[in-house]
């Protein structure tokens, strides 16, 4: 039986978009300087972005992208995420504040972003086709299948849906629902987070799934 959301806001994710974030790390390193960025993203035909996420950037592909540095160009220490879906969880516990509704407006933030299509409502079917298809694009890029399939609502709110992990040499790429971190808290991003392996442990067995959610967190939360 598929659970309800009252929105999914997505624009698909492709293997171009990948191969672009993948590579941030080892492009020439741009400083942390408003001008050399600015210039830097005109060349690249990305945008400022900081009201769906502060501090941001809407790539050229269409997607948002946030970066723990001022500038996400050639550091390798940096940890970024590419949001390609938003979702408006339905709280089944808060009906005297009817979900809050106040929240469409920041849905309809998402979806006016060009090339951005709104389901509404929808369910957490709708949410794993979408996390679904960024998978084959990802998997498409790498040439290998996640290394981690973990089904969980322990990483942010909403229904239990699916995170997938890959690992190149140096870097660890989750994919998945993660918290929004806006407003009340509740609104919830699809992104494909990619972070530098020393940020956790090792990668712990696929039947740990306690120690698996707590992996994922070290690699997407800060």
């Amino acid at each position: 039986m598929s659970i309800p959301v009252h929105a999914l806001v997505q624009r698909p994710l492709t293997t171009e978009a990948v191969a672009e974030l993948l590579a941030l790390p080892d492009v020439s390193r741009i400083p942390e300087e408003f001008d050399a960025v600015d210039e830097e993203l005109r060349r690249r035909g990305w945008e400022w972005q900081h009201k769906l996420v502060c501090d941001s950037f809407r790539t050229g592909h269409g997607h948002v992208l946030c970066s723990d540095y001022g500038s996400p160009f050639g550091e390798p220490d940096a940890r970024c995420f590419l949001v390609f879906g938003e979702i408006y969880p339905v709280d089944p516990g808060d009906e005297d504040m009817r979900n809050e509704e106040w929240l469409n407006g920041y849905v309809e933030g998402w979806q006016q972003l060009p090339g951005w299509t709104c389901r509404r409502p929808s369910t957490d079917q709708d949410c794993e086709a979408a996390l679904a298809q960024a998978a084959r694009a990802v998997t498409e890029h790498l040439g290998t299948v996640p290394e981690r399939i973990l089904v969980s609502a322990a990483v942010a709110a909403g229904p239990a849906l699916t995170h997938r992990i890959w690992r190149t040499a140096t870097h660890a790429l989750v994919l998945g629902p993660a918290e929004d971190h806006g407003p009340y808290g509740y609104l919830t991003h699809l992104r494909l987070s990619y972070t530098p392996l020393g940020c956790g442990p090792d990668l712990p067995p696929a039947s740990d799934e306690d120690a698996l959610v707590r992996w994922i967190v070290a690699h997407t939360s800060w």
